[in-house]
């Protein structure tokens, strides 16, 4: 029998669980730690410490590291500001269901948590953006706290976990027993629907004549995408995909209609807004994916809500068919459930596809240039084409991502990353090194908005000290673009704090830490220079000047429905309150 203490309990664990990766900012493991450490797990064929520049950035790092891989994210890092630190990251994680676990340790402790410095109650901090969260007070508790938390954050719907482990248990001694956890008390995670659900659904889907399915982030999730495809293509329904969802269904098959949303294709909304049947699949039917106008969503259909989760059914829209289970799974059981003879009526397809047809000839999305200034959209199209859309694409929140979403054709699950539920500035940079790491062998591209970029780029450090092969497209229009479009469409063109007074050299911050970089201002340079950049090996910052006054079309109307869409700054805009650009 083998005694440790809580500290190398601690690493012991994480070893056995197979942990590639520990994100941590600078002096976060305390003295003892930091000495085990290097005595006994530095030469591990797991547990490679990833330091940060700070703890957001850390926990943004493991964050993109677990979209890419499916694993689960791991941040270490001490129990004062350290932990609170780790917030943003937690909360932006848990919104967009990926696996990021957080571990606090305590080196003071003050029994009655009062009257210590530093001391922060991160339990109960961290209660509303974590989807559990553990305060370890006995050495027995420790490694089966651990593999619980690990094993939480990657089932089910993931989501985030903070464990905070108090002083006495990290120097405690006790023996080690590692069991793997395949389960936890009181935690049931639905795989399959019961046969109810599927038959009403099934009914559903085959008296339907305009069905569409929404996909959302859980087909990539559950890695649906072949499943899915093998159903659509069976039934002729069309598949269009959130934000969330992008990657999670091809580009090129048949049965694809682009993407919905804000921002979505005009063709896609309107093919939601017009269908008799909405077969929803692993999302959440939020505001940014519906209009928000929730009691009009869809007017005419019967909505099925397949996700794994069952307190996102309900929630927004009403269901006519909650089925709750793994999308995987699920598909599978509807595509047992629908007879094998069963054809759907030839004319009612050809109708619908028709239709849709005719709304994407009417307002199709296609990337234009000129030869004044670089328009952003023409570089993410160009982007899309140098990379054949089969890099992991890590954006920052405004305008670029935006674009991205529309022009940056993703092949593969698992290669579009961004914060869409927080919307969180800041988080690209940090992320797409994390994705580098999960995904060392894959082209990995961070696409920033000058804005954005500024909140962590001290994460330079990072990747340069890591070796990193990794492209960030640094788009600066020396404003936050998408505020500056809101308030052109809805408050009469009065700026107020959207436009940057002074801007720094971006290539002299990169260049000052170690990484190659360049400016790209001229449209006819843009092509041979991304390719250029691409070429380059290292950590290279390719800084592109674009036209600040360029602004993201289609858009929905802010109080509309899906089948109301601006296309220009000429079009009228309804009358209605000042809409929330939060």
């Amino acid at each position: 029998m083998i005694f440790m203490n809580g500290l190398e309990i601690f690493f012991k664990t994480l070893e056995k669980e197979k942990t590639e990766f520990l994100f941590s900012p600078p002096n976060s493991f305390g003295r003892d730690a930091e000495e085990l450490f290097d005595r006994k797990f530095s030469k591990s064929k797991y547990l490679e410490r990833i330091v940060s520049g700070s703890e957001q950035g850390a926990s943004h790092m493991a964050d993109g590291y677990a979209r890419v891989t499916g694993n689960p994210g791991v941040v270490v890092c001490d129990s004062d500001t350290s932990g609170t630190n780790t917030i943003t990251g937690l909360q932006t994680a848990n919104m967009d269901s990926a696996s990021l676990v957080v571990f606090v340790c305590h080196f003071t402790e003050d029994k009655n948590l009062t009257n210590i410095f530093e001391h922060i109650d991160h339990v109960g901090i961290s209660r509303s953006c974590t989807k559990h969260n553990f305060l370890v007070k006995e050495i027995s508790e420790l490694s089966k706290t651990i593999r619980e938390a690990l094993h939480l954050s990657v089932t089910g719907r993931p989501g985030t976990v903070l464990v905070d482990i108090s002083k006495e248990v990290l120097d405690a001694n006790h023996k080690f027993e590692f069991l793997p956890v395949d389960k936890v008390s009181g935690y049931k995670v639905p795989i399959f629907a019961t046969k109810r659900e599927i038959k009403k659904a099934a009914n559903l889907i085959m008296k339907s004549k305009r069905p569409i399915v929404f996909g959302g982030g859980g087909i990539v999730i559950s890695e649906a995408t072949k499943t899915l495809q093998k159903f659509a293509n069976r039934l002729k329904i069309p598949v269009t995909l959130t934000l969330m969802g992008l990657g999670g269904y091809p580009p090129d098959d048949p049965m694809r209609v682009s993407w919905i949303g804000m921002h979505g294709s005009y063709f896609a909304n309107m093919a939601v807004h017009n269908s008799d049947l909405v077969i929803c699949i692993g999302a959440r039917f939020d505001d940014r994916s519906t209009g928000g106008v929730f009691d009009k969503f869809a007017p005419d259909a019967n909505v099925i809500h397949i996700d794994i989760d069952p307190s996102t059914i309900n929630k927004n829209i009403k269901v006519d068919c909650p089925v709750v289970g793994d999308a995987k799974s699920v598909i599978s059981q509807l595509d047992d459930a629908i007879p094998l003879n069963f054809q759907p009526d030839k004319e009612d397809r050809d109708n619908w596809f028709e239709r849709i047809k005719k709304w994407e000839e009417t307002h199709p999305t296609v990337a234009t240039q000129n030869q004044k200034a670089i328009k952003t959209s023409y570089t993410i199209d160009l982007l899309s084409k140098i990379t054949k859309g089969k890099a992991v694409v890590v954006t920052d929140v405004g305008q670029h991502q935006m674009w991205v979403a529309q022009y940056y054709q993703f092949q593969n699950p698992r290669n579009q990353i961004t914060s869409g539920g927080l919307g969180t500035m800041g988080f690209g940079f940090p992320a797409a090194i994390g994705a580098k790491l999960g995904r060392p062998n894959d082209t990995v591209l961070a696409v920033c908005g000058d804005g954005s970029f500024q909140m962590n780029m001290q994460e330079f450090s990072t990747a340069v000290a890591n070796n990193l092969d990794l492209k960030i497209v640094l788009i600066n229009n020396g404003h936050h673009g998408m505020v500056r479009q809101w308030q052109t469409l809805f408050f009469n063109s009065n700026y107020s704090c959207s436009k940057f007074d002074l801007n720094p050299s971006y290539v002299k911050i990169a260049q000052s830490y170690g990484a190659k970089a360049f400016t790209i201002d001229s449209p006819k340079d843009l092509e041979s220079s991304l390719k250029e950049g691409f070429s380059t090996k290292g950590v290279v910052l390719i800084e592109v000047i674009v036209d600040h006054t360029e602004m993201v079309y289609p858009m929905l109307t802010p109080g509309g429905t899906m089948d109301s869409m601006l296309f220009s700054p000429d079009d009228p805009v309804p009358d209605g309150p000042v809409p929330d650009m939060s």
